[in-house]
């Protein structure tokens, strides 16, 4: 039988790259998006679109009945966005998408967590994927939230539950110009991303899990072995073979560097102080 998935913020740059690459997999895919966005029509070539916000309850129960897996992209994605804006999309939208989906009989949750969920971890270190959460930044704050109520949904309502932490995807002809350098040790590239998203959705006997979400990059700041053996992920790219800087310096397999340089971004709680 097909998997009936429902992707929320199918609009976005993940979300609708997903649907038109996912390969040969008998999806049916209920795309969700706001209205009003640019690429929607696009998007009625490759599974139904509907329209909801993640503050409308009763639409969120419509729109999950009859649903095997949710993925769940839509919200606020900037590292430097304030607490209020962040509190309406990342935690009171994702906890009413969530609750719609355990009162639907929804069978999954991914959840597009994020990178910045660990990166208040020094730059010069990997980070694993037992560590305690550690954000950078109010986003990833609200990341640490969505994956606290996977968590909770996997081991108290009885829903299985996935979270994984995007680093910075990119297609790979932008990791490969000048701007895609500051992001090379958390690539993830298009192809890489959407396989890791099949895998999630398709994965056996997982109540709950964290996996990191980065392709596989001489330079990772996120250990993605995890990833490789329990979901069977296997990343096709590698920023440093892709970047024009690098890709023909010949870096050495031994080399066990794992960040290149630090671009922080500044925190929107900053905003508030």
């Amino acid at each position: 039988m097909n998997k009936h998935v429902l992707v929320t913020g199918a609009a976005g740059r993940i979300g609708s790259y997903f649907a038109r690459n996912h390969g040969q997999n008998d999806y049916r895919l209920r795309l969700m998006v706001r209205g009003g966005e640019p690429g929607i029509d696009a998007l009625r070539d490759f599974g139904e679109v509907v329209t909801c916000d993640l503050n409308d309850k009763d639409g969120l129960r419509h729109v999950t009945d009859g649903i095997d897996t949710v993925v769940h992209l839509a919200g606020n994605a900037s590292a430097a966005a304030i607490w209020q804006d962040l509190l309406e999309a990342n935690i009171v939208g994702t906890y009413n998408l969530c609750a719609a989906a355990k009162s639907s009989g929804c069978r999954r949750i991914v959840f597009a967590s994020s990178i910045h969920a660990v990166s208040g971890y020094p730059v010069d270190a990997q980070v694993k994927i037992d560590e305690p959460v550690n954000p950078g930044d109010l986003y990833g704050v609200s990341k640490c939230f969505g994956e606290a109520l996977c968590r909770y949904l996997a081991e108290q309502e009885g829903m299985s539950a996935i979270a994984i932490r995007i680093g910075a995807f990119q297609s790979v002809e932008r990791a490969g110009s000048e701007r895609g350098l500051s992001m090379l040790d958390a690539f993830v590239s298009e192809r890489d991303l959407t396989q890791l998203l099949v895998r999630c959705i398709d994965a056996e006997d997982v109540r709950f899990a964290i996996v990191h979400g980065l392709s596989g990059n001489r330079f990772n700041r996120l250990d993605i072995s995890d990833a490789r053996t329990r979901f069977g992920y296997a990343p096709v790219d590698d920023s440093t073979k892709i970047a024009p800087q690098l890709k023909d310096l010949n870096l050495s397999g031994k080399l066990q560097t794992h960040s290149l340089k630090d671009y922080p971004e500044k925190s929107g709680f900053r905003k508030d102080v």
